[in-house]
Formats: structure tokens, sequence, C-alpha cells
């Protein structure tokens, strides 16, 4: 039996048939979304007698944060949700999850549940987990604590109701990588709180390099922002860059184990080792030698996260960038992009920072063109905007809907079948520095100009859908199976937000592409830094 038991719940630990964008499946709301089609699309990481062959890369941290700080290897595990029971025992002292959205108050389950109204999967399984743990604590009258930490823990906190339903002995919120053996041991003392909100942050020296393979080759490169945007809560961290040696080896912590993948993982790849802080000039030399150190192990490298106005203020580094990976129209980088709303006005507001080198009467135009040049060098972007942000008005929703529609129209017409991207609302969550607003209910507070937001963006996801997800499932049988599933599944969708916002009063309108944009990224742009490539 082990001391201390790492895991979390079996939504975090499904490869989803190794569909990326399933990854989003446990947001979905329970019953609604059937339970027959989630389990036909969980598939879960292999174990090794109860022991996770991957895990969630914050696990990985804290798992190497406990062996760096004294304590054993074999008094560590970290253990497959569905397998835990065997290591829990006599001597076990701590069992700590490690959440993303254990309550389904993330900004993609508020949207897809009603605002909350409905439970989603990362709840239904995350209370499922809680509950046989307090069963085998209560059964067997142990005396362990249990603990609830990562980027959702927040929600147990919150939810204090639920927490105590729960019997959750303590939450954990901030990073822990530089106190997590002092942390660990006042849990087990008695001395620890509640609720624990470690202050400030780990200096890049005192994050450990994780010593096991982290669930799809994640590999942590940068941690932080800087770009400041009010709504988001790692935009308020310190950025840190963590050394090429370092992400060198984690890449081949995963290698080793036969992951054949890095996943570059920050909150805006175009940021590392930045050097301008006052117009976010991507250091390009900086960027490429990243992706050059990765691929030297894999060819199939992907960032996580990233802006489009780094990728249009220097695009010779995309194009570079493509050339590295070998990206065609076989093999594509997906990359999450904030859209976030076509108002120059809120972006300015809210995301001061968001838009440069550019400015924020720009901010329409730095969207087309730069997913322009995202899909001339075979990136897919995949963007979310936010629904609800406070201070927005209809005619601000129906530019964001103009806007959707001028970039299907102009990318058309400028790449044919190269032009992809997919456009994601989300419900605003008061986070950041927005904590005292309230929650977006997309049921109470939908308004006319949103409608057209959300029904747009979704009609462009079923266009996608239809013309992406052959070349998207190629060579692979089960999900070419799938691939009728799909399209009536989204068609579904479509329609069922067509028939609610009439229930609302709310008629469909064609609206027209925003006048006067077009994709007008200069040439010269283009061709003024071929050294890029062929430095590369």
């Amino acid at each position: 039996m082990a001391e201390v038991v790492l895991t979390t719940d079996e939504t975090l630990t499904s490869t989803y048939r190794g569909v990326p964008l399933l990854d989003f499946l446990g947001c979905a709301p329970y019953g609604k979304l059937p339970t027959w089609i989630y389990n036909l699309l969980d598939t879960q990481i292999p174990d090794d007698n109860g022991v996770l062959t991957q895990a969630p890369y914050g696990l990985r941290k804290v798992e190497a944060a406990l062996l760096r700080d004294g304590f054993k290897r074999e008094k560590v595990v970290a253990a497959h949700p569905r397998r835990v029971e065997r290591f829990i025992g006599e001597d076990t002292k701590v069992v700590a999850l490690h959440e993303m959205d254990p309550l389904g108050l993330g900004p993609v389950s508020m949207m897809f549940t009603d605002g909350g109204r409905w439970k989603n999967y990362t709840r239904v399984k995350f209370e499922e987990l809680v509950r046989r743990i307090n069963h085998l604590r209560e059964s067997r009258g142990l005396d362990f604590k249990l603990v609830v930490g990562g980027p959702g823990a927040w929600q147990l906190d919150f939810r204090q109701e639920i927490r105590e339903e729960l019997k959750v002995d303590h939450v954990v919120i901030g990073e822990v990588d530089h106190v997590a053996g002092q942390l660990f041991r006042e849990i087990e003392s008695g001395s620890a709180d509640e609720t624990i909100v470690v202050k400030g942050w780990p200096k890049v020296e005192q994050i450990p390099a994780i010593v096991a393979p982290s669930y799809k080759g994640l590999v942590e490169v940068m941690r932080g922002c800087g770009r400041g945007c009010r709504f988001c809560e790692p935009n308020l961290r310190v950025a840190r860059y963590m050394p090429l040696e370092r992400i060198e080896r984690e890449i081949m912590v995963n290698v080793e184990a036969g992951i054949d993948h890095a996943w570059l993982h920050s909150e805006d790849i175009f940021l590392y080792r930045v050097e301008d802080r006052k117009n976010f000039y991507p250091n390009v030399d900086a960027v490429l030698e990243l992706f050059a150190t990765a691929r030297k192990y894999t060819r199939n490298v992907n960032p996580t996260h990233g802006t489009v106005a780094g990728a249009l203020a220097v695009p010779g580094m995309i194009e570079a960038i493509s050339h590295l990976v070998d990206a065609g129209p076989r093999h594509w980088v997906g990359i999450q992009v904030g859209f976030e709303t076509a108002s120059p006005e809120l972006i300015g507001k809210y995301m001061n920072n968001k838009m440069k080198p550019f400015s924020p009467g720009e901010w329409p135009w730095v969207l087309l063109n730069g997913t322009y040049v995202f899909n001339r060098n075979y990136w897919f972007p995949a963007y979310t905007t936010i629904l609800g942000l406070p201070g927005d008005t209809d005619d601000y929703e129906i530019m964001t809907a103009r806007l959707i529609i001028t970039m299907e129209k102009e990318l058309k017409e400028k790449l044919g079948n190269r032009a992809h991207f997919t456009v994601t609302p989300l419900s605003f969550v008061p986070m950041g520095l927005l904590k005292d607003q309230d929650f977006y209910r997309v049921e109470d507070m939908i308004t006319y100009g949103q409608f057209l937001h959300l029904y747009y963006a979704w009609r462009h996801t079923a266009e996608e859908v239809a013309k992406g997800l052959p070349s998207v499932m190629a060579g692979k049988l089960f999900l070419i199976s799938l691939y009728p599933l799909a399209r009536f599944g989204v068609n579904v969708v479509l329609k069922q937000i067509e028939k609610w916002g009439k229930s609302k009063g709310y008629e469909l309108r064609k609206l027209e592409p925003l006048e006067g944009l077009h994709v007008d990224v200069e040439e010269h742009r283009w061709q003024g830094q071929p050294t890029l490539v062929e430095a590369y």
C-alpha cells in the first residue's frame, strides 16, 4: 500500500479514441449526451498493475516534487482512477486528486450544461471517484486525508456545500512545485488549513522535471503569459520560461516510453522567451529553437495554445515552424487560440495586450489575416469566443457573427480547401480580475445578438465537420465509421439552436460580411525573412 496516492477522475485519463477535440467530451451534459455514445468514445490510458502508464502533466509535476522533497518512490503512486482502491490501505496518509473541472464550472462546461443546470460528465466521474474513496475510508476505518488540487480546485472552494457533502478534507489552490513536500507533510500531521492557498509562484529552478510519462506527451515550455487579459487566471501569473535542457529531458522521458508526440504547453507559444514586453513581438530565434529541439525526437510536434497576433506579427515564423515539423496537406498543426470577440472596444477594455503588436482597432483584421497565415502554412486554429463578457452589446455580438462569416468567405476565396478553423462559444466565468462578476447563464441571459453569435459559430463548425473530418480521420477505420454520426450530431445541435432561439422569440436572419475587411497581408511580409526557413 502507498503512503501517498495521486490520481484524477477518469475523464482526464481517457484517450477518446485519439481524436484531440474529443478531450472536451467530458464537458458534455450527462444523460443529454447518451451514455452509450460517451462510453463508446471513452478509451482509457492503459495501466500497469493499477499504476498509470501516462498521467496528467500537473499530477506528474506533483509526483516529481514529492520525490525531490524526500518522499520514497515506493511510497508514492500515480494510480489509475479505476484501480485506485488497490493502493489505499492502513499505511495511506494522503489521497490527492488532480482536477481540471470537478464541478463542471469551467467555461466549456457552463456553455454545454445551460450554466450548470445539468451535471456534466466531469462532475459525475469526479463525484463517483470521491464516493468510492470515501466508501473505502469509512468501510475499513482508514485514517487518510482526501485532498483536491489542480486548476479546478477553486470550484470546491467556491461551492463549499458540495465540498462538505463529498467530505473533502483539503483544497489546494495555486502552484505547489516549490512547497509540495512541506505541504503534504503538514496535511499528514493535521496542521494544514482546510483551504490551502499557496502564495506566490515557484522560480524556474524550483520546478522539477517530470520523472514518468505525461498524458499525450505534454511538456510545459512556459508558465504564465504576461499579456494580462483580465478574465484569465493564468495571465495573472508571472511568466517563466523552461530551459531547453529541461524541455528536452521531459520529451525524452515520454519518447522512451513509446509516446511519439511532443505537445508543447504554454498559454502562448509565441511568447516563449519573449524580450519585447511592450509590443510582444515574438523572440523568433527562441521559438524556432524550441520547435527544432522537440523535432529532434519526433515528427509529431504540436503547440497547445497561441495568439493570432503573435502568428501575424512575424508570418515567416509560422512558415519556418511548418518547415521544421513537416506540416502539409496530410499533417496539420493544431492550436487553440482565443478569438474572444470581434469588438475592438471590449478587446481594448479587457485584453489590451492581446492584440499587440497591433492596436485594438485592428483586432478584426488581425483575426482574419492571422487565420490566413495559419491556414497558408497548414495550421488549424481552434478558436474560442466568450458569451456574456461584462459590457457586451448586441452590436458587438452581431459583429462577432459577421466576422466569422467574413473569415469563411475571404479564406475560401484565397485558400480554397486549405481554409480551416473552428469557433466555439464559451460562457463567461468570473475569474482573474473579474471574479466579482456573475456567471453567464445562457438560458436566462442570452440576447438576440448572442443567439446569432452562437448560431453562426455552430454553423461554421457543422461545415468544418462536413469538409474537415474526412482528412482528420484518414486511415482510422473506427473513426471513419463514426463520420456519419458526427455529421448528424452537429446538424442536430444546429437545428436545436435554431429551434431554441425561436422559443426565445429570436428569428434567424442572414448576416452580411463586414465591409472593407479583406485578406491583405503584404507578400513582402512572407518573403522578407527567407533565412528563417533556411536556418532551421
